[in-house]
């Protein structure tokens, strides 16, 4: 059982292992720390010199320490941290902080020493933060179990980080921008402790309304999607992920495997367990303090109030680049907007109230608007004309906000002659922004945790594949020596899923490709066959439309002399005689790539061009529900090329999506296979079906 974290973020009584009376050294600054956060319990340090440090008399030793102390801080070389553990396991001590560094980010002694730091701690049902961190803050309990230079303000927002340079720096910038944590949690090394168990606490932690949270990786994907998904249903949870680019990533034989690359991973990964992500520090706050501080939207519809006519456009572009929507205003609200604007005002949603606005023409306007029963959130605008009285006008806005049941966002765009302005919002706890598109990025990131919150649970569709006879292919091709199963073979692992796949046959010769192309059909396809080449157009190794006996045997010649010559390393095993996809299919791809945190990465995207350079694709994590496939196909680009354009053919979705819940389950059926791709899968008017790769 995992123990609990209530002595770690609660704690009565805490020993600092390595407490010193030296200012500037971590175990004094640690003990400074609790004791200028005015910890209600018993604080013990612990030192070989003994004597007093901070007024607080030391023990020499852990065996001098009473039994059950709730949380030790450690702060001491390297070389004593494992035994001073397991002394502390001994006497019944229940969570630990491993400040120390020199641990696993040194190298391999280092991550063997972490290892049995780990193994201590779990053998004696102690939690485990660290090593390598800064430590932990908790604002309500009095605790900051830290070296940090300073404590933070009170709040309702929780942090954690792996790195603890930014844990510094984040709480020294927080306190100059008047942003308050409920807990403040760095996690160094995640030997035990990791963001997934920080998720489930803080879901529960009653002085925690907001989550933020920055991570360089995660170590069990499938712990930390699991809980993040239970959390993000109670509480926003946004976070940074650092390391967005695709260096380092393993070499991969397929599209899929080229396209779904770590960042792509953790980007699906944040989606499905409805974290949001945000690329940098000033976003996370943004977005932290308006979850904090305003209500959650009801719907999609922003009401704006400006005085000035370029940013409420501007607004309105944002907010439907996001998906939100400027709703039209009801003609009740336009008249009573009539009586009190000027003639020249703009009364239509952007409202413009024009440049000589003061601050009870703001108030009356917003006041208005917000009444208006199609708008679900607020947006006032203010730029610093001559006549506008900002701080009047601020105050305005907070009084406005305070009352409105609907969130309240401002932007008040300027530099040092709005600073006061936003002073004033921030201290009435109204979002204020520099410019019109981070306010509507918040108002968006509000909206869709509204919508997931109240979401139904996914259905999943019932798939039963044929598990044994598709992992006899595998094992057939193991023997083979095969890392890969192409061509024919994998066609029958398409039909133990009970894919439609079109009619095909191995011709090993002319006369036996005549003999397919007879038994299929005219017209058909010719393809090479060789279990050494998965992209048969390298080789110039497919000719579609062959319309008779003739064309088959001419193509049969040409494509097997080709492939021999351009790549005399392979095994020819002849070709492949498929028939034709019906007129007006189009080419799709479908694949996976299984990813080391998180599992199954599935992709989906028009083949061809759009793949090969466009790279228009959208992904999910496998296992995916009915909505997941409904939703993959409609969110890329090209959609409405699938769709039908000018009276064309349009594709059936029905079908299309269940070849994608195929390749879901058979990623999850077959933990074996790293790749896989239908590709192309051709859709028409009435099938979707997979015909091998081209």
């Amino acid at each position: 059982m995992k123990p609990s974290l209530e002595p770690f973020f609660n704690p009565e009584t805490v020993a600092v292992i390595g407490a010193s009376a030296t200012p500037g050294k971590i175990g004094h600054t640690v003990m400074d720390n609790m004791l200028s956060a005015g910890f209600a319990g018993r604080l013990i340090p612990v030192n070989p010199k003994g004597g007093e440090i901070l007024g607080i008399e030391a023990v020499t030793g852990v065996a001098d320490l009473p039994m059950g102390v709730d949380l030790a801080v450690i702060a001491v070389p390297r070389r004593f941290v494992v035994d001073t553990v397991r002394e502390l396991g001994k006497t019944g001590c229940r969570s630990v902080i491993v400040i120390t560094a020199g641990f696993k980010e040194v190298g391999h002694k280092g991550y063997e020493l972490e290892q049995e730091l780990a193994g201590v701690c779990r053998d004696a049902g102690m939690a485990l933060l660290g090593p390598n961190c800064l430590g932990m803050i908790n604002s309500p309990a009095g605790v900051n179990a830290s070296f940090s230079a300073a404590s933070p303000l009170p709040g309702d927002i929780a942090f954690f980080s792996q790195s603890g340079a930014l844990c510094v720096a984040i709480l020294d910038w927080a306190r100059g921008a008047g942003i308050g944590f409920s807990k403040f949690v760095s996690l160094g090394n995640k030997a035990l402790l990791d963001e997934a168990d920080m998720l489930e606490y803080l879901d529960a932690d009653p002085d925690t309304s907001v989550i933020l949270g920055y991570i360089e990786n995660v170590e069990n994907g499938s712990a930390f999607l699991r809980q993040a998904a239970a959390t993000t249903r109670n509480k926003p949870v946004i976070m940074i992920k650092s390391g967005s680019t695709a260096a380092g990533a393993k070499a991969a034989s397929s599209h899929t495997g080229a396209i779904a690359g770590s960042d792509s991973a953790y980007g699906t990964a944040f989606r499905k367990a409805g974290v949001i992500r945000v690329r940098d520090v000033e976003a996370l706050f943004n977005l932290a303090l308006a979850f904090s501080e305003q209500p959650l939207p009801k719907g999609p519809n922003i009401g704006i109030v400006t005085n000035s006519g370029g940013p409420g456009i501007l607004a309105a572009d944002a907010a439907v680049k996001h998906g939100l929507a400027v709703s039209a205003l009801n003609p009740r609200t336009v008249a009573r907007l009539q009586e009190f604007l000027p003639g020249y005002a703009a009364f239509h949603n952007p409202v413009d109230i024009i440049g000589d606005a003061d601050a009870e023409r703001y108030a009356q306007s917003m006041e208005v608007v917000a009444e208006d029963p199609s708008v679900h959130s607020l947006l006032v605008l203010l730029t610093p004309t001559a006549v506008v009285g900002i701080e009047d006008t601020a105050r305005s806005v907070a009084r406005v906000a305070a009352k409105c049941n609907k969130p309240v966002f401002a932007c008040f765009i300027g530099g040092r002659r709005v600073g006061p302005g936003r002073e004033i919002l921030r201290e009435a706890g109204v979002p204020c922004y520099d410019f019109p598109a981070a306010a509507v990025e918040s108002i968006h990131a509000m909206h869709d945790h509204a919508v997931r919150r109240n979401r139904p649970q996914p259905e999943f569709a019932d798939i039963r594949g044929d598990v044994a006879a598709a992992r006899a292919v595998l094992d057939e091709s193991r023997r083979r020596g095969e890392l890969e199963v192409v061509e024919f073979h994998a066609q029958k692992i398409a039909q133990a899923y009970g894919l439609d796949v079109p009619d095909t046959v191995l011709a090993r010769s002319t006369e036996e490709a005549i003999e397919a192309g007879e038994s299929i059909g005219y017209p058909v396809a010719l393809k090479i066959a060789s279990p050494q080449i998965s992209h048969k157009t390298d080789v110039q190794g497919v000719v579609v439309n062959l319309k008779d006996a003739a064309e088959v045997a001419d193509a049969f010649a040409e494509v097997t002399a080709r492939a021999a010559r351009m790549r005399p390393d392979a095994y020819i095993a002849g070709c492949l005689i498929q028939e034709m996809a019906p007129k007006g299919s189009r080419e799709v791809i479908v694949g996976f790539k299984r990813d080391d945190q998180f599992g199954p990465l599935l992709m989906f995207g028009l083949g061809g061009v759009y793949v090969e350079i466009v790279k228009d694709v959208a992904l999910r994590l496998a296992p995916l529900s009915k909505q997941d496939a409904f939703e993959i196909v409609r969110e890329i680009r090209s959609y409405m090329l699938l769709k039908g354009i000018d009276g064309g053919p349009h594709a059936n979705f029905d079908k299309l999506q269940d070849v994608i819940l195929v390749m879901s389950q058979l990623a999850v059926d077959l933990p074996e296979v790293l790749e896989a791709e239908f590709n192309p899968v051709l859709v028409g008017p009435d099938r979707a079906w997979w015909r091998t790769c081209a």
